[in-house]
């Protein structure tokens, strides 16, 4: 289970957030993204060790603000050979620094993420410690063996998380409403809030496959 510390982090998520987002090749924005947390949940690291925030990130520096999905792993130490994945590290008030990493990229988020499609994990709310988090919905439609080892890779369209028998994609750029693929065999989705403050729901990631 993990903690949620009311806390500082020096620099915030957003602080590392704004200079990374753009050197993503799925990156829809300007070099400037001006970034508010707008959504996402949370997934448990069944070790304890390593933080686990799949936020929603909204961009307002265009005219038609642009919200990002960005799962985000928190480390007590460097992830060996992550290092392209790196965000940048942050001072926790409580833990000390941390190493904060693409999610997408960090194999304790991608074996959690295909354990919840699978009904093996549970959803967690953003801020809370220990408080499931119902608005997040997902298939269960995959067998429970499917396991790793996992391997991602970015384009324009956003990340693949390639497994034995399965390949689950990202959608890093979110859009309201937009429903999974008929071809889709699992897919996880949940809301967030648009500038306006209304709540929207969209896909956050379509498993192919198994």
């Amino acid at each position: 289970m993990a903690v949620i510390h009311r806390t500082t982090l020096s620099p915030t998520k957003l602080e590392l957030l704004t200079p990374w987002l753009p050197t993503r090749p799925w990156y829809a924005g300007h070099t400037h993204p001006v970034l508010s947390r707008s959504g996402g949940f949370r997934l448990d690291d069944p070790q304890g060790e390593v933080g686990m925030e799949l936020m929603v990130a909204t961009d307002t520096s265009v005219a038609e603000p642009v919200a990002y999905f960005v799962p985000l792993t928190y480390r007590g130490a460097p992830l060996d050979g992550a290092e392209d994945a790196l965000v940048g590290t942050t001072e926790h008030g409580v833990l000390g620094k941390r190493w904060v990493y693409d999610g997408g990229h960090d194999p304790v988020l991608a074996e959690q993420l295909f354990a919840l499609l699978a009904g093996r994990a549970e959803p967690q709310a953003q801020s809370e410690t220990d408080t499931p988090d119902p608005t997040i919905t997902y298939s269960r439609t995959i067998p429970n063996v499917l396991s790793g080892p996992f391997t991602a890779a970015d384009d324009e369209e956003g990340t693949d998380i390639a497994a034995k028998a399965a390949t689950l994609h990202l959608n890093r750029v979110l859009r309201p409403a937009d429903p999974p693929p008929e071809s889709a065999t699992g897919h996880v989705s949940g809301p967030w809030r648009t500038p306006e403050d209304t709540e929207v729901r969209g896909v956050f990631a379509v498993l192919r496959g198994a």
